[in-house]
């Protein structure tokens, strides 16, 4: 790897324009689980994917019960920023970062020192509830208050709809400006990063092919294979709290 490692820092050292792609691999190590991973929060519980299916969780008011006890026990409301967030904010103090998308809604990113202007969160963010009717969006934490005062499944205060998290589910569409923004980044860069992520969910996923098309280097640091590894210029493997900091900083 040290071949590539090497390789893969010189194209970022060239680079005046770097867009970045992170998934759950960068927060893992803060103690937040993935989804498919070994130690995966759907591959110790599949049952839990329910939670993520917005049509299921429209019908179920008991799968909304259980999704608004999971967001307040979620780790990221203790989680600490590891070296792989530093060293994004490292990467932007050079000047040459263009964009962090990310695929995480934990908001470490930013709790690390990325400027929030930076980051597109593309799957959006756990800190905001919104409703799925009139669309309002409250603090999470507002909202939590409600579910530990013993409201099991809150509705939505302005029009008594159905509330959840701010973020993308399955059978949604990411919001258009957003994705907009991401492809924009990805199509202008001279080195695109994906980093932590198994690269199987799309459109998030298939920015890797937008900026290698646009001529950009591609660079895939995961901790395992994704689709994308055969057409990346490089493939960095290893523990992230210790490859991006040789990669980045």
């Amino acid at each position: 790897m040290v071949d590539e490692l090497d390789e893969a820092r010189g194209w970022l050292d060239a680079a005046a324009r770097v867009t970045v792609l992170t998934g759950a691999g960068v927060s893992t190590p803060s103690g937040i689980p993935d989804f498919r991973g070994p130690n995966g929060l759907w591959t110790k519980d599949p049952g839990a994917a329910a939670m993520f299916d917005i049509d299921r969780y429209r019908a179920d008011p008991d799968l909304r019960r259980r999704a608004w006890l999971n967001r307040r026990d979620h780790p990221a409301w203790t989680a600490e920023p590891n070296a792989a967030h530093r060293a994004f904010v490292a990467l932007e103090r050079s000047g040459r970062l263009t964009a962090l998308l990310t695929q995480n809604i934990d908001g470490l990113h930013q709790r690390a020192g990325s400027s929030p202007d930076l980051v597109v969160e593309l799957h959006g963010t756990l800190y905001f509830s919104a409703c799925l009717e009139c669309g309002a969006r409250v603090p999470m934490a507002e909202v939590l208050a409600r579910v530990d005062a013993g409201e099991p499944d809150p509705p939505c205060l302005a029009c008594g709809g159905v509330q959840r998290s701010a973020t993308v589910a399955f059978g949604q569409a990411l919001d258009a400006d957003v994705l907009d923004r991401a492809v924009s980044a990805a199509q202008e860069c001279e080195v695109f990063l994906a980093a932590g992520t198994s690269l199987q969910v799309n459109p998030a996923a298939g920015l890797c092919l937008v900026a290698y098309r646009g001529g950009a280097h591609l660079i895939v640091a995961n901790g395992s294979p994704t689709p994308y590894d055969d057409v990346a210029h490089a493939v960095l493997r290893g523990d992230l709290t210790e490859v991006l900091p040789a990669l980045l900083e």
